[in-house]
């Protein structure tokens, strides 16, 4: 009994021979055992339950060694290249690459002077700076879909289609009278 007149309470009976640590421990395995038969499992330092790998038959548990294991961890671009896979992405990563790395694919020289612009069924359309340039790329066109399918892969960039700056409008403001155009003053 306590100073205030309440029964503290005390060990079980199954316990009452126990003190100290005994007790304690005896306790703690009790509610160990009650744990895992209502299927917890309440481990030592363990902060939440993890799965346990059941044996399969016949077969024994592999341990990593010192050597790569798939249980590794993995690059941030073997991982995302792994999930580009896994879900069909890889084409249009592959065409955003085209995109994102312009001047690493085709060189810094090339890449100054042209941009793509779009890439539809396998044919990259690249807009070049000049007609000067759009010609000089018609011309070379065999070695870019090589650097091209080199930094990729095949099959995503099938053609190009090179144009150069667009001509100059003579559509200007809004009270524009359709007509032949600039035709009409030259004579």
């Amino acid at each position: 009994m306590s100073d205030n007149g309440e029964h503290e309470p005390g060990p079980p009976a199954h316990l009452a021979h126990l003190a100290g640590m005994d007790l304690v421990r005896r306790t703690l395995e009790e509610a160990r055992g009650a744990a895992r038969s209502q299927g917890k499992d309440i481990g030592r330092g363990r902060r939440s339950p993890q799965p346990r790998a059941v044996p399969t038959a016949g077969r024994r548990r592999r341990w990593s060694g010192p050597g790569p294991d798939a249980r590794d961890p993995q690059t941030l671009g073997a991982a995302t290249r792994d999930l580009a896979r896994s879900r069909g992405w890889t084409p249009r990563v592959a065409g955003g690459t085209v995109f994102g790395q312009w001047p690493r694919v085709v060189g810094e020289q090339i890449a100054e002077h042209a941009v793509p612009t779009g890439l539809r069924d396998g044919v990259l359309s690249v807009s070049a700076e000049s007609t000067a340039w759009a010609t000089q790329l018609r011309m070379v066109q065999a070695q870019l879909l090589a650097k091209i399918a080199a930094a990729v892969g095949d099959g995503v960039v099938r053609s190009l289609k090179i144009t150069g700056p667009a001509a100059p409008s003579w559509r200007k403001g809004r009270l524009h009278i359709a007509g032949r155009g600039p035709r009409d003053t030259y004579g």
